[in-house]
Formats: C-alpha cells, sequence, structure tokens
C-alpha cells in the first residue's frame, strides 16, 4: 500500500508480533472535532518526537476518514491509527480506514466474534493490523477472557481502556492491565487520562503502547509535552505535572483549586449557578462543602449559632429569604476566621462590607444594606435549602468567584470537579493559540458547528 511507514515492521507491529520484541511506544490520540486543530497539534507532537498518531474516534465521526487521509499525507513516516471503534461492518469499515491510510485500525472487544475475525482478514489483505478495544467489558475477568480470544482470532495487540466519563469518577486501567498483560504475549495498549506522572506506571504495568490524549492534546506547547511523555514512556520515570490528572474524593479541594466558578458551570452542562448571589470581596475565592441554614429575613442567631458547630473548610450556606434587614456583619466574618471556614453564601442581605473586604474573607450575598436585624433564634442549621434557583443541602460544595457561586451535588462531586479541570486545561490550550495570532472564533470553527435551525413545523431550514 503507498504511503505506509517503511519501518512499520521494525516498530513492531507484524502480526502476532510478541510484547517483549516491541519497545514502549507513545501513541498521540488526537480527540478532536475538527481537523486543522488536530493537525496543528500533530506537527508540534512530531516536531517532539511522536511517531504514533491516532486519528480519535470523535475526529473521525466529525471530519470522516478524510482525517486519516490528511494525517498519512502530512506525516508519511508516522504510524497512523484510525480509532473507528467497529462494531459491525467490520470488512467494509476496516478496509476504509486502511485504505485511507491506517496503519492500525480500532475494533471494540464487544463486537461479536465474526466482526472481529472480518476485521482482521480485511486488515491482511491491505498490510494494515486491528487493536481490539477492550472499553466497555463488565469486569476484569471478562476483560481478560475477551484480550484472550483476541490474541487466539489474530489481533495484533488489544487495548485496555478507561473511558473519558469513567476518567472522571477517579478510575484508572492499571488493575486491568496487569491482569490483561500476564495473560497475553501481543503488545498491549493501555488507554484512560495517562500523564507524565502515570506513565512509568503504566509500563511497569504490562503496557507496551501508551496511548495519551488531553497529557499532549490540551497542553498550551504539545512539542514540550510530548518530550516529557516520550522520556517518561521511555525511561520508566514519573515527571510531575500539576494538570492532566484526575481527583479522588481526598483530594477534591486540590482539584477545584485549580478552577473557578464558570468551569464547574460549564462541567454541569452550564447549570449550578445561585442567580442573583454576588461577590462582595472582589477577588476572594472560596470552595468547599455547605453547612447550611434557614432562618427569617434579618434573624442572625442561627448563622452565628452555626459558626461554631461548622468544621473548618466549611461554607456557611444561608437562606435567609433574599431580604433585608442583615444577617450578617464584620464580627460574624472574624469569627469564621477563627473557625477556618472557607467562607459565606447568603441569599439576604450582608452589612459592615467595608471592613469584610479588608479582611479578605470571601463572603457572597443577594443585597447589602446598613440595617441589622435582631436575634430572635427561629431558624434551624441543616436544614436543606433553595438559593438562587439550586436546592443545597449539607455536604453538597459550593465554590465561589467574581462570577458568583455554584454548588456540585455531593453524589457528583468527584465527576464534576475533574470535568471542571479538563475544562480549565482544554481552555489553556485555546489561550496559547490565541496568544499566537488566532481568533476564538478560529481555533474553534465557530461558524462550521453553528446548530442548524428548524422551522416551527419542525423541519431543517434550508434549501432541500
Amino acid at each position: 500500500m503507498t504511503g505506509r511507514s517503511s519501518d512499520v515492521v521494525q516498530r513492531g507491529i507484524g502480526q502476532g508480533h510478541e510484547r517483549q520484541n516491541m519497545k514502549p511506544v507513545l501513541q498521540l490520540a488526537l480527540d478532536f472535532v475538527n481537523l486543522d486543530q488536530a493537525l496543528r497539534v500533530a506537527r508540534e507532537a512530531v516536531a517532539g518526537g511522536a511517531e504514533w498518531l491516532e486519528a480519535g474516534t470523535p475526529l473521525i465521526k466529525s471530519e470522516g476518514l478524510d482525517a486519516v487521509r490528511a494525517l498519512r499525507r502530512e506525516f508519511p513516516a508516522a504510524t497512523i491509527v484510525a480509532d473507528m471503534k467497529i462494531m459491525d461492518a467490520g470488512r467494509m469499515e476496516t478496509e476504509a480506514a486502511a485504505k485511507a491510510g491506517a496503519n492500525v485500525v480500532h475494533v471494540l472487544g464487544l463486537a461479536s466474534d465474526s466482526t472481529i475475525r472480518e476485521c482482521i482478514e480485511a486488515a491482511r489483505r491491505y498490510d494494515s493490523r486491528i487493536a481490539v478495544d477492550l472499553v466497555g467489558l463488565d469486569n476484569t475477568e471478562t476483560i481478560v477472557q475477551r484480550a484472550v480470544q483476541a490474541e487466539a482470532m489474530g489481533a495484533a495487540y488489544v487495548c485496555v481502556h478507561t473511558p473519558i466519563d469513567l476518567q472522571m469518577q477517579g478510575q484508572v486501567p492499571f488493575r486491568d492491565l496487569e491482569a490483561v498483560a500476564s495473560r497475553v504475549s501481543i503488545p498491549v495498549a493501555v488507554a484512560g487520562g495517562i500523564n507524565s506522572e502515570t506513565a512509568a506506571d503504566a509500563i511497569k504495568a504490562g503496557a507496551t503502547i501508551v496511548i495519551v490524549g488531553g497529557a499532549i492534546t490540551k497542553s498550551p506547547d504539545a512539542k514540550a509535552a510530548t518530550e516529557t511523555m516520550l522520556r517518561a514512556v521511555s525511561k520508566g520515570v514519573s515527571v510531575e505535572t500539576h494538570l492532566f490528572k484526575r481527583g479522588t474524593a481526598a483530594g477534591i479541594a486540590e482539584v477545584l483549586a485549580k478552577t473557578s466558578a464558570a468551569d464547574v458551570t460549564e462541567a454541569l452542562h452550564n447549570a449550578g449557578a445561585l442567580e442573583g448571589i454576588n461577590a462582595i470581596v472582589s477577588g476572594a475565592k472560596m470552595a468547599g462543602p455547605a453547612l447550611t441554614v434557614w432562618t427569617y429575613p434579618g434573624d442572625w442567631a442561627k448563622p452565628v449559632e452555626a459558626i461554631d458547630q461548622a468544621q473548618p473548610g466549611q461554607v456557611l450556606v444561608i437562606d435567609a429569604g433574599g431580604r433585608p434587614p442583615a444577617v450578617w456583619g464584620e464580627k460574624a466574618t472574624m469569627s469564621c476566621l477563627q473557625r477556618k471556614l472557607a467562607g459565606v453564601v447568603i441569599d439576604g442581605a450582608i452589612r459592615d462590607v467595608g471592613n469584610i473586604r479588608r479582611m479578605g474573607f470571601p463572603a457572597f450575598a443577594r443585597l447589602v444594606t446598613p440595617v441589622a436585624g435582631e436575634p430572635k433564634g427561629q431558624g434551624v442549621i441543616g436544614v436543606s435549602v433553595s438559593i438562587g434557583g439550586q436546592y443545597i443541602r449539607t455536604g453538597d460544595w459550593v465554590i465561589g468567584d467574581d462570577d458568583g457561586v455554584v454548588v456540585i451535588p455531593q453524589e457528583r462531586l468527584v465527576e464534576v470537579a475533574n470535568r471542571a479541570q479538563a475544562v480549565v486545561e482544554r481552555e489553556e490550550r485555546e489561550m496559547a493559540e490565541i496568544e499566537d495570532g488566532s481568533t476564538l472564533g478560529k481555533v474553534s470553527e465557530l461558524i462550521k458547528w453553528e446548530q442548524l435551525g428548524k422551522g416551527t413545523d419542525g423541519k431543517s431550514k434550508g434549501k432541500a
């Protein structure tokens, strides 16, 4: 087949090539929806030493196999991987990817034996190889069983893959990787949030092909990121990174410290914001679990009592009916500083804001007034409250900054925090491209992705 890498077999992608004869490989997953973006990153990565380039599933779904053709044309010496995730029509789809220039084509382990065999036979005819992606299988035992079957059918590789939605819940692929690597002799690929700190762990667990996406594609400098990842893969060393890793419940405060309220709303599909609640102290930021308080407007007894009940790092969230008089002032704020609380959110009124700003304590409220209420004690601590269109319980997390306040349901805390960090990573890359002379519209190819409108009759607008 024309346009092939001349040293494909030397790199160890021969059919049935045993793992011990193949050096560790870094495979760059280009999971974009815009081909131009993918090519920009690919150029930087190849300059940094990348030799395996993957047209990710989102890219193929968006741009078709023209994405594979473009990678083949521009990088004739590279090993091009088409992450087709084939589930049916194995021969047709494998042949199409191979003809477009793919050296390696991915089929799902969830596909039937017949489909996988068709893929393998079709790939042989075009001097391509099949990788069986084990994503979506139920448990380690099932994953190992399917890997063994894939090898017996003639697959060149198997891929242990933790999908992005599970990565956001803090899951990693290494236990499954170790189990699979101990049972097959063909090279094993691994995918699932690998970064420069964990690449060495992947190699130690038995991976030969380390698939990396965001740690390179979202980096402001993909060339440098590739060089770092290659060092981690080839030398088996861990290189510290502050991004491109996902937290667990124990480290959630550290993850949220890197994000903003805007990032969190994006992770929540543009939801979760407390309408009408504004920052009182400019530049102050808070993130922590809520201790909720319900009280009547102006009754500051329970809000003050809650300060002594709160644990360090908690945020007091006070429902005071959204009206004055004030239920909060400078002495309550000083008390929070003594107790090391993370902040206060008030659906009601606050006063003494000049002194509170000098203290720098994160305070958010609906109203400012000089008028104080009275401590009548008619509220409740720990009861669920509804503020600014959001339902908040004790234990839900709140994050606040100059843009406002957002609530994260406690059941989704790890997932949402990790998704918010992924937003930060993506935007760092986009900001770098804009600083290099582009614009947001050009980077995101905005016009291309405007939604096609529909008329009132439900039919698409435009020409037939």
